[in-house]
């Protein structure tokens, strides 16, 4: 069974994620990963390491306006001493609007690692909600994911 304190502080690092992306804080989302901590994005693209995390976000929100998170965790398990996993759906709303594109819903998953007593992200992974041929699917993620926006919080545990 794991330590509910443990479930807990990675939840909270999950949290302080995504509000440093939706605020925009390129340094602080960098911050929450280990130094050699690896970002998988939406796109494919692959960033390796704290300092070229804060570099690339850094000039993606210096050049153009970023949709905001909001997410439901799935699971919160560990997988091995000091190592927690953390598995969500996310949605994005576009600055300005009100509702979620479910064209970029996504998966997250996050590796969790106790480093000295610090919670720190070694890999967050996203990959397109896509569900080919199943748009019913899409859909009732869309929905679960409007219900969070609307509940006002970013992260549903």
């Amino acid at each position: 069974m794991m330590d509910q304190t443990r479930e807990a502080r990675a939840v909270t690092v999950y949290q302080q994620l995504l509000d440093a992306w939706n605020s925009r804080r390129a340094g602080d989302f960098a911050a929450l990963f280990t130094d050699d901590g690896n970002a998988v994005g939406f796109d494919g693209s692959q960033l390796d390491g704290r300092d070229r995390i804060a570099r690339e976000l850094g000039g993606i929100f210096a050049s153009h306006p970023t949709a905001a998170y909001v997410a439901k965790v799935r699971e919160v398990r560990d997988i091995a001493p000091g190592v927690t996993l953390i598995r969500a759906v996310v949605g994005m709303g576009p600055p300005g609007a009100s509702d979620l594109n479910p064209a970029v819903n996504a998966i997250q998953s996050v590796i969790v690692v106790n480093r000295d007593g610090a919670m720190k992200i070694a890999l967050l992974h996203n990959t397109p909600a896509a569900f080919h041929g199943r748009p019913e699917l899409a859909d009732a993620l869309t929905r679960e994911l409007t219900d969070v926006l609307r509940s006002g919080r970013t992260v549903e545990p």
